[in-house]
């Protein structure tokens, strides 16, 4: 348990490579559990038809923008209370990851019942035609009935890897993502007399998996660290301004990734489906990569509240290298599954379009690597206004970029990916400069000389 382990004793010390591969890999597992979930809905859903998939592809980034937006909330949980640990603080521990949890309560019941009144203008936002929308605000309102659990799951998924417990998270990602799975074909397609729900269906089998996997997250951190009424809501006021910065830098992600999805909605139906295809395969490779960032943000973390500067920076220089690693094979297994993701994700009118963006977002992922990596070193010294600011001025670029696009170009869709291989390699290249040489006045670099 980490609540009972000394800095000086900590496996990362004697054994680094052998630490931080096995912390994550159950974040790994526990990270692919949920694209692989959405992998699975895009083929069943490619079943019924190239509009049906467009529906879901604005409805889901729709739903990833909103609960992006809110993902501060993890991130300080797992900050704060690897930090609290690494003090030997386990009261202040458990403060913290109750007024996470309040506040994330408080603030899905705002987003479920505001969202289910706006559905249809945020699709309408997202470039959806009338052959769209129906479908895309029926999914959309019924997944925001799981707003709770949602939020609920991903602070406490925070709070989890903040002690470094990392297999928790794991199994309830997989029991979940598992439900939702067998429940897909026949609320989807229907079975014997019962006809489905087609679209809905799928929204549906997610909710119900979401509110399962959140009750036993809840009695698992009730039972490992507990709960307290030992703050007041005043004490949000202080998270919501540690959290601002998170909240801005996430906004500004949410809002390119929306516009990347609204001009290749723009383009065409065709473009619509490629596009929400490319997303969901780009999503498995970068969780993927994140599990390394998550990993070292629960290090990184834990050794500046210990005191520990140098071995923070040890982690953090071991967990580049193997990102690095990790995203060269992100890059082969694209090009390796590509002939296979046609006619399996895509529908074979939007096939056409595909393979150019495919290539585009194979060979980015090295980039993806640097970017993920550094962030998670960043969230861990708290070095959220950096962050911020590096994503203002990836999206300035790269957003710029994608609106000179000419919807009516032969390659338009094919520019969509262009644009967001720009945005990551500026995002990439300034995250590992604030590390290494250490650009500016970096957190890490402040007790890197201190020893306890």
């Amino acid at each position: 348990m980490t609540t009972k382990t000394k800095p000086e004793e900590h496996a990362f010390i004697t054994k680094p490579n052998r630490t931080l591969l096995l912390l994550s890999i159950p974040v790994l597992f526990s990270l692919i559990a949920e694209p692989v979930t959405g992998l699975v809905d895009t083929a069943f859903i490619t079943q019924l038809g190239a509009a049906p998939l467009a529906a879901l592809g604005i409805a889901t980034a729709a739903l990833s923008s909103v609960f992006w937006i809110f993902n501060f909330l993890g991130i300080s949980a797992q900050t704060n209370v690897a930090q609290a640990l690494g003090q030997k603080k386990n009261g202040e521990a458990k403060r913290s990851a109750s007024l996470a949890f309040a506040l994330a309560f408080v603030i899905s019941l705002f987003v479920a019942v505001l969202g289910t009144f706006a559905a249809p203008h945020i699709v309408g936002l997202l470039g959806a035609d009338s052959a769209v929308i129906a479908d895309a605000t029926v999914y959309l309102r019924i997944r925001l009935i799981g707003a709770p659990a949602v939020l609920l799951m991903l602070t406490g998924f925070g709070v989890l890897r903040g002690m470094q417990d990392m297999r928790t998270p794991m199994w309830i990602a997989i029991l979940v993502n598992v439900i939702n799975v067998v429940l897909d074909a026949p609320l989807i397609f229907g079975f014997s007399d019962f006809a489905g729900y087609g679209v809905a269906g799928s929204a549906i089998a997610t909710v119900i998996a979401q509110y399962i996997g959140t009750s036993w997250l809840m009695w698992e951190i009730a039972r490992r660290l507990g709960y307290t009424r030992d703050f007041n809501f005043g004490d949000a006021v202080s998270l919501i301004q540690v959290g601002g910065d998170l909240f801005l830098r996430t906004g500004l992600m949410t809002l390119f990734l929306l516009l990347m999805t609204r001009i290749a909605n723009q383009i065409s139906v065709e473009s619509g489906a490629a596009h929400q295809s490319i997303r969901q395969a780009w999503m498995f490779t970068a969780l993927v990569l994140d599990a390394l960032a998550i990993t070292v943000q629960s290090l990184v973390g834990y050794f500046i509240g210990a005191n520990r500067g140098d071995m923070a920076k040890r982690a953090a220089a071991y967990s580049i290298g193997w990102s690095l690693v990790v995203g060269g094979l992100m890059t082969a297994l694209m090009f390796v599954t590509m002939p296979y993701a046609v006619g399996v994700i895509v529908p074979i009118e939007a096939a056409d379009i595909f393979v150019g963006a495919w290539i585009i977002a194979a060979i980015t992922q090295p980039l993806n690597s640097m970017a993920f990596i550094s962030d998670g070193i960043h969230w861990g010294t708290g070095d959220y206004t950096y962050l911020r600011n590096a994503m203002f001025l990836a999206v300035l670029i790269a957003g710029g970029a994608g609106l000179l696009i000419d919807i009516n170009s032969p390659n338009a869709f094919t520019q969509v990916w262009q644009a967001t291989a720009l945005w990551i390699a500026v995002r990439g290249l300034l995250g590992v400069l604030r590390v290494f040489p250490g650009i500016g006045d970096p957190p890490l670099n402040a007790v890197s000389s201190v020893r306890k």
